[in-house]
């Protein structure tokens, strides 16, 4: 093999593990982060945390850069819901994950390092759930945006 179809086999193989990457991301069931009930389309996305966040319409994403603060939790909320990010650690505490105390919030499998943990977030309701799961405190401390 010539170093010329060498260098082209590797250009081919990074252009089409990055056409992969970006296939994986799903947006079935992810929101909007600005609109709130209304589902993410593809062609609306902006960089966001090393991740592809989307949006319903061209508006939305020029409301979310002027109150990043207030959009934040749902933005994060995104990021796992289309699995561009995933759950390290206990959102709530940073310690290691216990299987058994996995809960659904806001159509996401969220684990925790204890019932405590668990119990605090089970005990909450709506964006309040959202927002001690996916702030961005709790974010840091959890989540890891994949790489």
């Amino acid at each position: 093999m010539t170093r010329r179809s060498l260098v082209a086999l590797v250009v081919c193989a990074l252009f089409a593990g990055g056409l992969y990457a970006a296939e994986e991301i799903s947006l079935k069931g992810a929101k909007c982060p600005v609109a709130g009930s209304k589902p993410a389309k593809a062609g609306t996305e902006v960089d966001y945390k090393g991740a592809k966040l989307f949006f319903c319409c061209q508006n939305c994403p020029k409301a979310f850069a002027k109150n990043k603060e207030k959009y934040a939790a749902k933005a994060n909320l995104q990021l796992v819901a289309t699995k561009q990010a995933k759950e390290v650690k206990c959102p709530l505490s940073g310690q290691d994950l216990n299987p058994d105390t996995a809960i659904e919030v806001a159509g996401v499998k969220v684990c925790f390092c204890c019932n405590n943990c668990k119990g605090k977030v089970a005990k909450a309701k709506g964006d309040e759930q959202i927002d001690l799961v996916f702030s961005d405190a709790a974010f840091e401390k959890g989540f890891e945006v994949k790489k």
